[in-house]
């Protein structure tokens, strides 16, 4: 199989694995941590250019788990999380890791937190070492195992 299929698969999975759980997923911490975990996948390389924020924009509006939230408050939170990486990316990234630190003591939601940054990586089909990278980091800071993933 074609790293290209893998990579769809993975996220796909990891897809289908969070509409399982849709109804457990309705908390705030979850909301904000969902949120900063995409600023930061969007933000991988260190830089956010228009068509990528308008992409990672187009995935939450349209993930299924997160239509558990309102479209423009979500979007209102992922502008905001991209604003702290712009006016400071260390500073930035500290502020969202300790957001997403939020979900910690919550497996499912922590989990989940994780299979988003899979599935908005993995959503164009390039699941880059960067963006695979920053996923692998919040692993570490949730106390998951990131070969849980296959990272």
């Amino acid at each position: 199989m074609a790293l290209w299929d893998r990579i769809k698969d993975s996220a796909q999975t990891m897809q289908n694995q969070l509409v399982a759980r849709k109804n457990d997923l309705k908390s705030g911490a979850f909301r904000d941590a969902s949120m900063a975990m995409c600023a930061l996948v969007a933000a991988a390389d260190g830089v956010v250019d228009p068509s990528e924020r308008r992409r990672v924009a187009q995935l939450i509006a349209t993930n299924e788990v997160l239509q558990n939230f309102p479209a423009d408050d979500l979007r209102l939170r992922f502008e905001g999380c991209l604003d702290k990486l712009a006016a400071d990316f260390d500073f930035g990234k500290v502020a969202l890791m300790q957001e997403i630190g939020k979900v910690k003591k919550k497996p499912v939601e922590a989990r989940a937190v994780v299979q988003i940054g899979i599935v908005i990586g993995g959503a164009d089909g390039d699941f880059d070492p960067t963006e695979r990278a920053v996923v692998r980091e919040v692993c570490f800071a949730l106390g998951i195992s990131p070969a849980e993933f296959d990272l």
